[in-house]
């Protein structure tokens, strides 16, 4: 196998990676799984002894906010596709400020009233949260504005 094809074949595959989304049906889908999680951790509050459920419940939650941000939307073209890159350019960059920034306001937060003035970080849960609602908001907003 020449070196040229074994090239073109990769080239081929991240291209194909790169155009990866999912049909419009599953938005819906991804909508009722989050909306129902969502429901569902707040009716945890009230149930004793639920601990367990709460990691599966966070993960449950990415998997509806993934599956709004993979899918297409009715009408898929060039634009929407600029657009969708965009938001999560937007939406990286927005991860890393929140990542970093967080800690600190926590810091200051807990010093200014006198609580335990540790620097903590936080879970993947709420960075990856963080990520796919403001990518998702950012989106929205964006093909809301190019309309």
């Amino acid at each position: 196998m020449s070196k040229l094809s074994i090239c073109e074949r990769e080239r081929k595959q991240l291209e194909k990676l790169n155009k990866f989304q999912l049909g419009n049906q599953y938005k819906r889908i991804g909508y009722i799984i989050a909306i129902g999680t969502f429901v569902l951790m707040i009716a945890r509050k009230y149930i004793e002894d639920s601990h367990w459920l709460k990691p599966v419940l966070h993960g449950v939650l990415l998997i509806g906010l993934l599956l709004i941000s993979l899918s297409k939307e009715k009408v898929e073209d060039e634009f929407i596709d600029s657009l969708r890159s965009q938001s999560y350019r937007l939406a990286f960059i927005m991860a890393i400020v929140y990542s970093l920034g967080q800690p600190l306001v926590n810091y200051a937060v807990a010093t200014l009233f006198n609580q335990d003035d540790e620097l903590q970080g936080f879970s993947y849960f709420q960075v990856l949260f963080f990520m796919l609602i403001v990518q998702l908001m950012f989106f929205w907003q964006l093909r809301r504005m190019n309309k």
